[in-house]
């Protein structure tokens, strides 16, 4: 198995109490990725966390992230966790595939 490259990789740090520090970050992945129809839409945003939009429903979930290399986990604020990998500037993410929108 293969080392990742970890120039791009984002942390996040928490303070005493447990809660994400503000920390600016960056990485390539900033920024919105949809899926072809444009109803998924994931803003990476550069303080680690993301913002999830389904359709009409905008922030349907929000959480944090953390990029490693080209693959990027996610830990939602309800608890539920998924990942994905970035491959020639496109993320998949749980069966789904999304472009940057410029």
């Amino acid at each position: 198995m293969g080392r990742r490259a970890r120039d791009h990789s984002v942390f996040l740090g928490q303070d005493g109490a447990g809660t994400m520090t503000s920390q600016t970050l960056s990485h390539p992945y900033v920024g919105m990725w949809e899926t072809t129809d444009g109803r998924i839409r994931h803003q990476l945003l550069p303080n680690g966390r993301y913002d999830e939009a389904r359709g009409s429903r905008e922030s349907a979930y929000r959480g944090r992230y953390e990029v490693s290399g080209n693959h990027i986990e996610y830990w939602d604020d309800t608890g539920f966790t998924a990942d994905g990998d970035f491959v020639d500037d496109v993320l998949h993410h749980a069966g789904m595939v999304l472009y940057r929108k410029q």
